[in-house]
C-alpha cells in the first residue's frame, strides 16, 4: 500500500534512472570487453579508436528522428522499442575481433537502437513532471549514466578476467530484457494539467501531434487554435538551442573520450591493470552520480527560492562545472599515479556532471513542448563528439607511438586532454552570451 501513495511521476522518473543506468553499463562494457579482445588479438590502436567510434555513428543518425518518433508514437513507446533492438543485438552478436565488419554492423544497430532514448526520454519528463521539480529529475535521470558506468567498471573487468568478453554481451542483454519488462508493466501515458501555470510550462501535455487545427482551452476560459506544426526553422535558427547544441558536444566529447580511452590510459599511459585497481577505478564515474544529483537539487533550490532566476541558474552551474572541468582534464597527465589520475578524472568529471544542470535541463525551459526535439539536435552534436573524439584519439596515439616508441610518457596523451579541456573554456563563453531560462517556443 505505502508504494501505491508514491506519485506516479517518481516512478517513471526512478525507471528513466533506471534506463540510463542500463545504457552506460552496455556502452563501458563493450570498450573493455573489446579491449581486452583486441589487445589479445594484437590490434592497433588506430584500428580500435575505429571500432569504438562505429557506435556513435549510428547514434547520431537517430537522436532527431529519436525526438520526431516520440513526439509521434509517445516516448514510452519509443523506448521499449528502442531497448529490445538493442538487447537483442548484444544477445545475438559474439565478440571476435577478427570479425570486423560483423562488429560494425552490430555496434551501428546498438547506437541506432540507443540515439532514440534520450529524445524519448525527455519527452516523457517534459510531459510528467512539473517545473519546479524538472532540474533533479533530469539530474537524477541522466545520474543513471555514471552510476551505470561505475557499476561497469568496477564488475566488469573480473567478469571480463574470469568468464571471457562474451560474458559481458549476455550479462547487457539481460539487464535490458529485465529493464525492458520493468517498463512495459509499470510506465504509463502522462496525466493532463488543467492548472493555467502548469499547462504553460508544459507540464501534463500529451506533447503528441494534434490533428489538424484543434481547439484547446485558455486561462480566460476561451479557446485557442494549436497546429500540429513542428518549428524546425525556428528550433535551427535559435541561438539559445545553439548555445545547448555546443555545450552538448563538449561535454560528451570529454566523456566520451575518457570512457573509451580511460581503460588504455591506465594500462599503457600508467602501466597499471584495471584488475588490479579494485574499486578506485569507478570513482570517476561515482563522483559524477554525485555531483550531477547536487547540481539539480542546487538549481531546483536556487529557482524554487528564488535566489537566482533560471537563466542565471543554468548560467552559473554551466559555467563552474565546465571552468573546473576544464583545469581538471588538462591536468591528468601530470600526474603519473592511479590516485593522481583518478583524483583528476573524477573532479573533471564530476563537474562536467554539475554542468548538465545548466545546459541539459535547458530543453525543457525553452522548448517543453519540444524537448524530444531540441534534445534529438543537441544530442546529435554530442554524438558527432563520440565520433571525433574516440576516432582522433584512436590516431592521436597512434602517431605518438610512433614518435615515443610507447605510450607510457605524458606527451604521448597530453594532447588527448588538453583538447577537452580547451573546448570546456569555448563552450562556458558561449552558453554565457546566448542561453536563456525562458520559454521560446510555443
Amino acid at each position: 500500500m505505502s508504494m501505491m501513495k508514491i506519485p506516479k511521476r517518481y516512478w517513471i522518473v526512478l525507471l528513466t534512472f533506471i534506463c540510463t543506468s542500463v545504457c552506460y553499463v552496455e556502452r563501458v562494457g563493450f570498450s573493455i570487453a573489446y579491449t581486452f579482445a583486441a589487445d589479445a588479438a594484437g590490434v592497433d590502436q588506430s584500428s580500435k579508436g575505429t571500432i569504438l567510434s562505429t557506435f556513435y555513428y549510428g547514434y547520431a543518425c537517430s537522436q532527431v528522428p529519436g525526438g520526431w518518433a516520440a513526439q509521434k508514437i509517445g516516448g514510452k513507446r519509443v523506448l521499449l522499442i528502442s531497448f529490445i533492438l538493442w538487447s537483442l543485438t548484444c544477445a545475438l552478436v559474439p565478440l571476435d575481433p577478427s570479425r570486423v565488419m560483423v562488429l560494425v554492423i552490430a555496434r551501428l544497430l546498438v547506437g541506432v537502437a540507443q540515439g532514440f532514448i534520450f529524445p524519448s526520454i525527455h519527452t516523457v519528463l517534459a510531459q510528467w513532471v512539473p517545473p519546479h521539480e524538472r532540474s533533479r529529475s533530469v539530474s537524477l535521470t541522466t545520474s543513471g549514466m555514471y552510476l551505470g558506468a561505475a557499476a561497469g567498471m568496477l564488475i566488469l573487468p573480473s567478469l571480463v578476467k574470469y568468464r571471457g568478453p562474451q560474458s559481458v554481451f549476455a550479462t547487457e542483454a539481460l539487464l535490458g530484457a529485465t529493464w525492458s519488462v520493468l517498463w512495459l508493466k509499470y510506465a504509463s501515458d502522462p496525466p493532463r494539467s488543467e492548472h493555467p501555470k502548469a499547462a504553460a510550462a508544459g507540464f501534463g501535455e500529451s506533447l503528441l501531434p494534434i490533428k489538424g487545427n484543434q481547439k484547446v482551452k485558455v486561462e480566460n476560459g476561451g479557446t485557442s487554435t494549436r497546429t500540429s506544426n513542428i518549428p524546425w526553422k525556428k528550433i535551427l535558427l535559435s541561438l539559445p538551442v545553439w548555445a545547448i547544441v555546443v555545450n552538448n558536444f563538449t561535454f560528451h566529447y570529454a566523456l566520451y573520450v575518457l570512457m573509451n580511452w580511460l581503460p588504455t590510459y591506465f594500462e599503457l599511459g600508467l602501466q597499471l591493470s584495471l584488475q588490479e585497481m579494485g574499486s578506485s577505478k569507478m570513482l570517476p564515474y561515482l563522483n559524477m552520480f554525485l555531483f550531477s544529483n547536487i547540481g539539480g537539487i542546487a538549481a531546483d533550490h536556487l529557482v524554487t527560492k528564488r535566489i537566482l532566476s533560471v537563466t542565471r541558474t543554468r548560467k552559473f552551474l554551466n559555467t563552474i562545472g565546465f571552468a573546473v572541468a576544464s583545469l581538471a582534464l588538462m591536468a591528468i597527465p601530470i600526474f603519473r599515479t592511479s590516485g593522481g589520475a583518478i583524483f583528476c578524472s573524477s573532479v573533471a568529471l564530476g563537474f562536467l556532471a554539475l554542468g548538465r544542470a545548466g545546459f541539459a535541463v535547458n530543453h525543457m525551459d525553452i522548448a517543453p513542448r519540444y524537448a524530444g526535439i531540441v534534445m534529438g539536435v543537441s544530442n546529435t552534436a554530442g554524438t558527432l563528439a563520440g565520433i571525433i573524439g574516440v576516432d582522433l584519439t584512436g590516431k592521436l596515439l597512434e602517431a605518438a607511438k610512433a614518435t615515443n616508441s610507447d605510450l607510457s610518457s605524458p606527451e604521448s596523451w597530453r594532447a588527448v586532454f588538453s583538447i577537452p579541456g580547451l573546448l570546456c573554456i569555448l563552450s562556458s563563453i558561449v552558453f554565457l552570451l546566448f542561453s536563456t531560462g525562458e520559454r521560446i517556443f510555443d
